[in-house]
């Protein structure tokens, strides 16, 4: 009985413990022996790689058929044949994945992007279309040239190989180099396909530049200024008023946008939520335009507001005039301060300390004089100490200043306490001028008038359009002594007229050696704009006026004058300063100011001189050419932002302060300083 169950027993055990092994073993036969597995392992290696860390198709080109790759039916390899083909794929295999994970690399270099660049490769052709409607060459990466060179030299090396290792008669052979060779060309369309992909990102990355560039500077803040009108045109039709629920939601809105826009000039100001207000503002104005379409209503309404705008302005403009002439005649709190206290340290000294060195110079015709009238002493600092720092021989330099009662002491202490080096300063009072009196000047006798201080002090400052001429500094004498010189300097032949708002930027001693040729005065000339010429100061409907002179004759500027004293007294200027001035008692042919009557007085006996001597419109003019004012022998501040004004052009404080002291005891007790952009 147990010899019969053992028999049975080990025969089933035989059957499970050697069919496997059978079986393994015919498989393992059939895999090795059979050719085609090494062609499947070839393909299956090229179509995929490694690419950003998974394994993808490669599927940037259409893959060919497999039918092509299949094998005649048939046919039969040997041992040789075999070994030949698994070496050959084996090491077709390792190249082709070093030249798709080459390109790999190389593409994402160029896209930046490893996961987009199979998806746009995928989409060649549209890429194609858009490279080639931008009309753009296309760009191949100087490494594909070298990648497909190394393909095909790599495909030859491979074929020499085989031809080496199998029979030439052997046709199964040469068909499975033709399928090597072949999917190696794929991998070539693969690597060129690639740079034009790189190619299409680059053309693409440069129109994309260009768009950028062309969008204008701060365009979010002009964006949302046009929203807020647009959003004021819609509040005030009577179609969308009709709309309560629209109206709630614009106004909100508006809110929004004017809380995010505030004082923003440029989009970097803007707040992070500028973006999301002007996007719901926008679709809140789609809004409108569908309640309310017509155009030519809305178009009525901005013409209306525009209108609005221009007339807001005008009156704007004319406010901003008036109190920019009320700031500028206005002596801020320091300068009022400055007189008051040296005016206190001068009657403490005794008679002679009160005097000035040098007083023998004062009348020496061989030296250079200077006359400076003024009542501001800071002013008058700044054109001394700016005329010496630049002479070439200070010795050689006489000032004369003269200055009314209010500040003669305070003037005089000024320089005694700050002496210029070498140079000589004299500083006299417009009052003992005795023979100056109105029954000699006629302008004098004007401006006693009554109906010149009812003019000034009693009419409303908005009667005259001309707020310029109303300036009160007309009703003083002083700033009519340049028609007087030689009678303040009889002694003199040559004389260098100053004003107090100029600052000095080079040695002016070559000014008196100037041959006037037989004229009074050396001016420059200023007819470089139209408003510079004769009928922009002078009443031309008055035939008096357009008998004698030409509209369109040059203007120049008072400020920077050299006057021949000894030519002055031959033609006797002063006469017909005098003969005008009676003509124009009723202002009819010029308005009040010093530069009309100087126009008609000196008429024709004007010496232009060159214009580096003298660069006007740093007191109302910021347009002024930096290069022309570097250049100038004299720079001066006409107009009423002077320099030592809050109201002046920062940018033209620093070339006269330079010339101020702020360390000066009198200017720390009277708290001047240094103004803020200086």
């Amino acid at each position: 009985m147990k010899m019969k169950l053992r028999t049975p027993v080990l025969s089933l055990l035989l059957i499970t413990v050697l069919a496997p092994i059978v079986l393994y073993t015919d498989t393992l036969a059939t895999y090795f022996n059979s050719p085609s597995s090494s062609r499947t392992e070839f393909i299956e290696d090229l179509s995929t790689f490694s690419f950003g860390g998974d394994v993808r198709p490669l599927n940037v080109l259409p893959q060919e058929s497999s039918t092509s790759l299949k094998e005649p039916p048939g046919d039969v390899y040997s041992d040789t044949i075999s070994n030949a083909s698994d070496t050959i794929s084996s090491e077709d295999a390792r190249k082709a994945r070093q030249l798709t994970e080459a390109e790999s690399l190389k593409h994402q270099t160029a896209t930046g992007n490893s996961d987009s660049g199979v998806e746009v490769a995928m989409n060649e052709n549209q890429i194609s279309q858009v490279t080639d409607n931008l009309h753009e060459p296309q760009q191949v990466d100087k490494n594909s040239p070298k990648l497909v060179s190394a393909g095909k030299s790599e495909s030859r090396a491979m074929e020499t190989s085989s031809k080496k290792k199998t029979s030439p008669t052997d046709s199964d052979h040469t068909l499975d180099a033709t399928s090597a060779k072949t999917e190696i060309r794929h991998d070539q369309r693969t690597v060129q396909t690639s740079g034009r992909v790189a190619s299409g990102e680059t053309t693409r990355s440069k129109v994309e530049e260009r768009n950028t560039q062309v969008v204008p500077p701060d365009a979010r803040v002009r964006q949302l200024k046009d929203q807020l009108i647009r959003a004021k045109v819609y509040l005030s039709l009577s179609a969308t008023r009709n709309n309560p629920h629209f109206i709630r939601e614009l106004r909100l809105r508006v809110k929004e946008v004017t809380r995010s826009l505030g004082e923003a000039t440029k989009d970097s100001d803007l707040p992070r939520s500028a973006n999301e207000r002007l996007k719901t503002m926008e679709q809140t104005l789609a809004k409108g335009k569908q309640i309310q379409d017509d155009c030519a209503t809305i178009v009525k309404k901005l013409r209306a507001m525009l209108h609005s705008a221009e007339e807001q302005l005008r009156v704007h403009k004319k406010q901003t005039l008036y109190l920019t002439h009320l700031t500028a005649k206005t002596l801020p709190k320091g300068l009022h301060c400055l007189p008051l206290r040296l005016s206190t340290e001068y009657f403490k000294l005794n008679s002679s300390q009160q005097l000035f060195p040098r007083q023998e110079n004062l009348e020496n015709p061989k030296l250079y004089h200077y006359a400076l009238f003024s009542d501001n002493i800071l002013a008058a600092a700044v054109v001394v100490n700016s005329t010496v720092s630049h002479a070439k021989d200070p010795s050689k330099h006489v000032f004369h200043i003269v200055t009314d009662r209010l500040n003669f002491a305070a003037m005089r202490m000024w320089f005694l306490a700050n002496p210029p080096q070498y140079a000589t300063v004299d500083v006299q009072n417009v009052e003992e001028f005795t023979w100056l009196n109105s029954s000699y000047s006629p302008v004098l006798k004007q401006l006693e008038s009554q109906s010149m201080i009812d003019y000034y002090f009693r009419s409303r400052a908005d009667s005259d359009p001309n707020v310029k001429f109303r300036n009160p500094k007309y009703l003083s004498i002083m700033n009519h002594l340049r028609f007087y010189l030689p009678e303040i300097f009889p002694k003199l032949d040559k004389v260098l007229f100053l004003d107090d708002d100029i600052v000095v930027q080079k040695d002016l001693g070559g000014l008196w050696s100037l041959d006037l040729k037989g004229k009074v005065i050396g001016v420059v000339e200023t007819c470089g704009e139209s408003f510079h010429r004769f009928d922009r100061y002078l009443n031309f409907s008055n035939p008096l006026i357009s008998k004698n002179f030409d509209p369109r004759a040059c203007g120049w500027a008072f400020g920077m004058n050299i006057f021949d004293l000894n030519e002055w007294r031959r033609q006797n200027i002063t006469e017909v300063y005098h003969s005008w001035q009676n003509q124009n008692h009723e202002r009819l042919l010029w308005k009040l100011g010093t530069l009309p009557p100087g126009l008609i007085t000196f008429w024709k006996r004007t010496y232009a001189l060159d214009r580096s001597w003298h660069v006007l419109g740093l007191g109302y003019n910021p347009n002024v050419n930096q290069k022309d004012i570097q250049r100038a022998a004299v720079i001066h501040y006409n107009g009423n932002l002077k320099p030592w004004l809050e109201i002046s052009i920062p940018k033209f404080r620093d070339y006269w302060s330079k010339f101020v002291d702020y360390d000066q005891v009198f200017l720390r007790e009277c708290n001047i300083n240094k103004l803020a952009g200086s």
